[in-house]
């Protein structure tokens, strides 16, 4: 799945092609994704002028000149292609402007697109719930202590709660416990001061180190443009089990289930 950086690169890749441009037609291929596209969709889009892009969590945004903002989720499998050579089976929306389209291609459709009233984006039951964004001014040790106090999940399944953080997703929530030592399996109202002060920047590094290298890449992931990010490459724990800690303590990463999800750990130097 598409997790923060991907979605940030995707957002930032459109943004290139899009920012400014009039839409000038807009094609649905399929009446529906995860649930059906919004009716009236083509008949607000069309003819509008794109303000601006951005993200909240996992969803990109494309704000435009009718107080509407267009918001998609890529779900499992889905990206945008900027100026494909030629349609593909699963270009479920297309958008197009005097000078390029946007394909949005999703196989597996899992993803979604709505349109909300711009002045009513904080109130859209999605985003309502969501905590601070972890690349914002707001994520914090002393927001996490709160967030987590008394909580007796493990660590690693408070930081996948959207309402805790808006985004992170099983990638760097694993990377960011390794760098940062602690055990995935701590309960969350037992992190320490110390271990928070020590996770957040760990957080923030390891979503823009992926966001500079445009993601990981897994499975059908790719950037607008058809690059491969390869944040994968720098991986300390993720799907590497029964491998060396990268720190050569001498310990081996270790896979568990948590919450449904694989959780890579180094039992020596997560505590």
């Amino acid at each position: 799945m598409p997790e923060l950086p991907e979605v940030e690169t995707t957002v930032r890749g459109l943004a290139q092609f899009l920012d400014g441009e009039r839409i000038s037609r807009i094609a649905l291929n399929r009446p529906n994704l995860r649930r059906p596209f919004p009716p009236d969709l083509v008949q607000v889009m069309t003819g509008a002028t794109v303000t601006g892009l951005s993200r909240r969590a996992k969803y990109g945004l494309i704000h435009t000149d009718r107080d509407q903002t267009m918001i998609f989720h890529l779900g499992m499998s889905g990206r945008w292609r900027i100026d494909p050579a030629q349609p593909e089976k699963h270009d479920h929306l297309v958008m197009e402007t005097s000078d390029h389209s946007f394909a949005l291609c999703d196989p597996r459709r899992f993803g979604s697109v709505d349109l909300i009233a711009s002045d009513a984006l904080d109130q859209w039951p999605p985003f309502a719930a969501l905590g601070p964004e972890p690349l914002g001014p707001d994520l914090s040790p002393a927001h996490l202590k709160q967030a987590m106090k008394g909580r007796m999940q493990a660590v690693k399944l408070c930081l996948l709660d959207q309402s805790v953080v808006a985004g992170l997703g099983n990638i760097y929530v694993c990377e960011a416990l390794y760098r940062a030592g602690i055990h995935p399996l701590k309960k969350g109202g037992k992190v320490t001061k110390p271990q928070l002060e020590r996770l957040v920047p760990h957080i923030v590094e390891v979503l823009t180190q992926s966001i500079r290298d445009g993601g990981s890449s897994l499975r059908d992931y790719a950037a607008p443009d058809g690059e491969l990010g390869y944040f994968a490459t720098r991986f300390d724990v993720y799907g590497r089990e029964g491998e060396p800690c990268s720190r050569g303590d001498g310990g081996i990463i270790r896979r568990i289930q948590q919450g449904g999800r694989s959780t890579w750990y180094c039992p020596k130097c997560q505590k």
